[in-house]
């Protein structure tokens, strides 16, 4: 029997969407049956770029951030507010889904969309629904509501989202750090975040720094400062971020980016779960740039405590001082290290092992359903 998926990415930065499109990919490949959804038309763009076509579920669920990636809790929890409560929003997207999964083996939520997170409660649904988050997202999704007022209200909260996560059949939580053999506790599964396998270098000459700033980067400022701060380190770039896209060479989106960052020199991105990754399996050196978003504040002290070859830059809107951070950052990230050459076969191995663990679980899955 084929196996059959739903599989829902929010579109709020795009590391759900690269595990998406990794993982939809690869589980089409041993046969499953997969339909893609997501929340914005810039997500549904992207994924598009990856050979993946998704529906967009609704554009109304959205978590904000300002033009230099910090998140803007006040606008992110009036704008959950709207959506859970307001007629015709959550509601409607729930009798979607019913529609969209009513003969899917498996509903995977990566990562926390407020309406499978309801679903995931409700008999005859929450045998169906899979949560897929990071370790770090999970306690800066709980840890928002301490900053809701009244005090009362944002507890309550907590401990309802709470409650919806493990309410559901599944969850697994993901790190860049996990060791590959998947932990379990009443099927709450550990797995290292994917990465995607890369071949031989895939342009004439190696990138000095391979950087990807996801889209809630747009401030020109940054972005400048940045560029000059690796030129001045004396490194090329080859630049991903569709807030820049147009912009002194950036490119909106490259689908073969992990394949760059694997050969490069040195990774320069965010913290986020895939980029951390990347660098991990790889063994490149990376340049975090760092920002008010807690999650990723996390994963850079995390890279701290495993010895991750890397170094923090801050914007704090001086672009002197951040040209002069990142040129120090470059300068001794490229010092010394191993050559991708030395790095990138053992590395694919890595990455291929990995994928295998998140297929076979899946699977494993949607198996379980289909026995029920």
């Amino acid at each position: 029997m084929t196996p059959r998926i739903v599989y829902l990415a929010t579109a709020d930065a795009r590391g759900h969407l690269m595990r998406a499109q990794l993982l939809v990919h690869a589980l089409r490949q041993d046969g499953a049956q997969v339909e893609v959804l997501t929340t914005s038309d810039a997500g549904q763009r992207f994924l598009a770029g990856f050979g993946i076509e998704a529906e967009i579920l609704s554009s109304h669920y959205a978590v904000q951030f300002d033009s230099r990636q910090n998140m803007l809790r006040g606008a992110t929890n009036r704008n959950v507010a709207h959506y859970i409560f307001r007629p015709g929003r959550m509601l409607r997207d729930i009798a979607r889904l019913c529609r969209v999964a009513r003969h899917a083996d498996l509903i995977v939520n990566d990562s926390f969309h407020p309406a499978l997170l309801f679903m995931g409660t409700l008999p005859g649904w929450r045998h169906k629904v899979l949560h897929v988050y990071g370790g770090s997202l999970k306690a800066a999704l709980l840890g928002n509501f301490d900053g809701v007022r009244p005090r009362s209200v944002g507890r309550a909260f907590g401990w309802i989202v709470g409650r919806q996560i493990e309410a559901a059949r599944s969850c697994i939580e993901h790190d860049f750090a996990y060791e590959l053999a998947a932990t379990e506790r009443s099927s709450r599964y550990r797995l290292p975040t994917p990465v995607p396998l890369v071949g031989p270098q895939p342009h004439a000459e190696q990138d000095g720094a391979a950087v990807y700033l996801n889209p809630h980067f747009s401030d020109p400022g940054l972005a400048g400062a940045l560029c000059a701060g690796i030129a001045d380190a004396g490194l090329t770039s080859h630049r991903v971020g569709e807030g820049y896209a147009g912009q002194d060479g950036w490119l909106a989106v490259d689908p073969d980016w992990a394949s760059r960052a694997a050969h490069a020199q040195l990774i320069v991105s965010a913290p986020g779960m895939a980029a951390l990754s990347i660098a991990l399996i790889y063994r490149r050196p990376i340049m975090l740039v760092l920002t008010d978003q807690p999650e990723q504040a996390t994963n850079a002290a995390r890279a701290a405590q495993l010895g991750l070859v890397h170094r923090v830059v801050t914007w704090h809107g001086d672009a002197d001082d951040f040209r002069e951070q990142v040129a120090h950052a470059a300068t001794e990230l490229t010092a010394s290290g191993k050559s991708a050459e030395q790095t990138v076969p053992a590395g694919r191995e890595r990455a291929q092992a990995r994928v295998d663990a998140w297929i076979a679980r899946l699977l494993a899955l949607c198996g379980e359903h289909a026995r029920r």
